[in-house]
């Protein structure tokens, strides 16, 4: 993990899309009342009905967003890794947290306090602007999972995500799950046993190669055509 002490927040916070455009004086000002937090594998960052009074950017590792239905199962919202940044609407509702927080693996977060941003928003309509546009970004990532899970086979949404974020005219790439199988699927909305069904089944046809949690792409065309029979 990271040495905190020799961590550059204004820098990292300067590298994110949403402070980019905010002036050298703000960034200052922001990094002054940032606070960084390391989190251990299994600790939660926070849990359902907790105050909310900060949002959070992952420097390293890995974050899980999830809640636990009545029966007890838990739906995995997001995954949340390095540069990413999660609780930015809970902040902004005065209302405690909907969601849980936990680590997948030993993490490094920066803690950033709604009073300083609350301050940076009436500073600089320019930053509001970045801040709405990350939120909006968010909620169509949501509304595009709710439409998949309505409107989507099991099948096409593993395809989906293997091919997510493979460059047009590629053949071929290895896709390494960031955490376990089991989590993959919650964040799909399939059982851990749907989902290596699936991946078996796509490598018994020849068209991927599971290696524990690498999964080769051996024919992404094919594999696309695989998803839309």
């Amino acid at each position: 993990m990271l040495d905190t002490r020799s961590f550059d927040v204004q820098r990292f916070l300067a590298r994110m899309p949403l402070f980019q455009d905010i002036g050298p004086e703000a960034l200052e000002r922001l990094s002054r009342a940032v606070s960084m937090r390391r989190v251990d594998r299994g600790e939660y960052v926070f849990h359902v009905g907790d105050p909310c009074e900060s949002f959070y950017v992952t420097v390293s590792g890995q974050v899980r967003l999830f809640v636990i239905a009545p029966n007890g199962n838990e739906k995995v919202i997001e995954l949340i890794g390095p540069g990413m940044s999660f609780a930015e609407a809970l902040m902004f509702l005065d209302k405690p947290c909907l969601v849980n927080a936990q680590s997948l693996a030993d993490t490094l977060l920066m803690v950033v306090p709604r009073a300083a941003v609350r301050q940076e928003l009436e500073a600089d309509s320019r930053f509001a602007l970045r801040m709405l546009a990350g939120l909006s970004r968010r909620l169509h990532g949501l509304v595009h999972d709710v439409q998949a899970y309505a409107l989507q086979s099991g099948v096409q949404r593993v395809v989906g995500y293997l091919l997510r974020d493979l460059a047009d005219g590629e053949a071929q790439q290895t896709v390494s799950l960031p955490v376990s199988k089991a989590t993959v699927a919650s964040r799909l909305s399939l059982t851990p046993e749907y989902f290596s069904r699936v991946l078996h089944e796509l490598e018994a046809a020849g068209l991927i190669d599971i290696d524990k949690r690498d999964i080769h792409i051996l024919d992404a065309a094919a594999l696309a055509r695989y998803q839309a029979a």
